[in-house]
This record gives C-alpha cells, structure tokens and sequence, in this order.
C-alpha cells in the first residue's frame, strides 16, 4: 500500500488542500496572538461559536453559520471595548465572557435534548469540507496576508508600547479591532472543520512552538507555518490511517513538537 493512497479519494484531496490554505493562517495568526497574550481570547472566540449557533436558532436563521460569524464579531469587539475600560486584568474579563457565552449556548441549544444535532461541532470534520469553502478559506487566507503586510509592524509596535506606538501616530483601537476581527473570522470559519474544543491549540501551539527556538522575528514566523504546516498534513495523513480524528491528532502533534521545542530551547539556551 502505498504512503499517498490517501490521495485517490476527493474528500481527502479537499481537506488536505484546506489544511495547506489553513495551516500557514493558524501559524501567522498565532504568532500575534502569542505575542499579545491573546490565548483566552482566542479560546473564548472558539466557546462562542455556540452561543452564535444557539442565537441563529432563536432568531430562526436557516444558516446557523452566519449568526456564528456575526456574533463572534460583536463578542469579539465588545471583548476588546470591556478590556480597555475596566480595571480588571484582560484575563479576567475574557473568562467571564467566556463562561457566560459558553453557558448561555449550551442552555438554548440543549433545549428539549436537541443538543447531540450541534455536537459535531466540537470536535469538527475536515473530511467533509467542500470546494466552496476552500475557496472561503482561501479568501480569508489573502485578507490576513494583506492584514499582515500592511499592519503587522504598527500592531507590534502596540503590543510593546501603547504610548510609542501613539507617539507615531498609529491609531491603535482601530487596529486592535481590525485584528479582532479578522481573528474571529479565522476561528469561526475554520470551527466547523477543526472543532471547537481543540482550534485554540493549533493557534497557540506553533507559534508557541516557534518562538521557543527563535532568535528573531523571521524565524519565529517561518518557524511557526513550518509546525503548523507540519502538523497539519501529518496529521491529516496518520488519521486516515489510524481512523482517528483529524482534529486531535493534529493538535496532538502539535503539542509534541511544542514539547521537543521547549526541551531544545532550555538546552541550548534560545
């Protein structure tokens, strides 16, 4: 048997083309998120998802999808506002939320035992992707690219100092939200196939992975799209095989890379 007989069948084809497209956007992503401590807020995007789906199904939406899309844009947007009024640490807000959103999803949808019809949603199917939603993907895939190029380096500069980053003019709400944005659209487009219990690790797990081994920022990100890219494919390849889940398996062996990345920094002292 050989190793790419996994290719001959369409639906593997499809999702090994979605992971190539996803893969490099979880690693650049990532390494923003990481840079920012963002974990939880990408974590409480993922646990949104539902409250979305739950609100579609309230308000009669025959695409649940959309209403995840719109409310995690509103949560994700009203997570940034709260953040920068109150007092309490941004960890603490986003658990709050996150709770509360998660909570409230799970109570509407479990309404009258109906909640095994969304279960498939927390651990996703990238085996049932359609060429319509790669190009999707592939879409969001050119706005990050653009996202970056063009605002990468200023919301750096707001990630490392608020006040520099005002004295040169650079508007940071503005870009903290674009940023928000973008990242809830990431995650919610990619939920139904990766799964909500298990996206926030292939986010956070590369580009951890990568700066634990990185001496700048160009290795920190072609370090963290090798990993995730990495991760990916063989997960996807080593599932078919093992007739696993392609999500856990992905995630686990990000975790194992982030694991042998942390031993290799700490040796040699990176």
């Amino acid at each position: 048997m050989s190793f790419f007989s996994w290719l001959q069948y369409d639906f593997m084809k499809y999702a090994f083309l979605a992971i190539l497209i996803i893969t490099p956007l979880f690693g650049l992503m990532g390494t923003m998120i990481v840079n920012r401590k963002m974990a939880f807020f990408s974590d409480a995007l993922g646990h949104s998802a539902l409250t979305g789906i739950a609100v579609g199904v309230v308000l009669g939406v025959n695409n649940t999808s959309i209403s995840m899309v719109v409310f995690a844009i509103v949560f994700a947007l009203l997570l940034n506002f709260i953040s920068s009024k109150v007092s309490a640490s941004t960890d603490t807000v986003i658990s709050v939320f996150s709770s509360c959103s998660i909570a409230l999803g799970l109570a509407i949808l479990s309404q009258g035992g109906n909640f095994s019809k969304y279960s498939s949603i927390l651990v996703g199917d990238i085996l049932s992707i359609t060429p319509r939603e790669i190009w999707y993907l592939f879409v969001i895939l050119l706005a990050s690219l653009v996202f970056w190029f063009l605002g990468f380096n200023k919301l750096l500069a707001v990630s490392l100092n608020r006040t520099l980053a005002r004295s040169l003019h650079i508007s940071a709400g503005w870009l903290e939200n674009l940023f928000a944005v973008l990242t809830a659209l990431i995650v919610m487009v990619s939920i139904k196939w990766i799964g909500i219990l298990i996206i926030n690790a292939l986010l956070i797990l590369p580009a951890a992975a990568a700066k634990n081994i990185s001496e700048n920022t160009r290795e920190y990100h072609f370090f963290s799209i090798l990993f995730s890219a990495f991760s990916g494919v063989m997960g996807l390849v080593i599932s078919y095989y093992t007739n696993v889940a392609t999500g856990p398996t992905i995630a686990i062996l990000a975790s194992i890379i982030y694991f042998a990345t942390y031993w290799w920094g700490s040796r040699n002292n990176v």
